[in-house]
């Protein structure tokens, strides 16, 4: 038995409850959840930019080093006399 309330009586029944309510008749829509959207795989560098440039930097780090050795030995051998191979 369905009983109809006014605002007022509504507001006290409920007192902050929200009670479900389905219908008898008609459509009943429930909120579709969304899926999982797959991507294309993104390939990722084995080394990172920063740690290529890293890397450059020290080779020429050490490759300047071995220049200024090569040169010291040279001229440490012409001030000896000293000839090298």
């Amino acid at each position: 038995m369905l009983r109809y309330l006014d605002p007022d009586q509504m507001s006290a029944a409920n007192q902050g409850r929200v009670s479900e309510w389905l219908p008898k008749k008609g459509q009943v829509y429930q909120e579709d959840m969304p899926t999982v959207a797959l991507c294309k795989p993104k390939l990722l560098p084995l080394k990172s930019v920063t740690l290529e440039k890293m890397e450059k930097m020290q080779r020429e780090a050490q490759e300047e080093v071995k220049e200024q050795d090569r040169l010291e030995r040279a001229q440490a051998a012409r001030e000896f006399g000293v000839r090298l191979s």
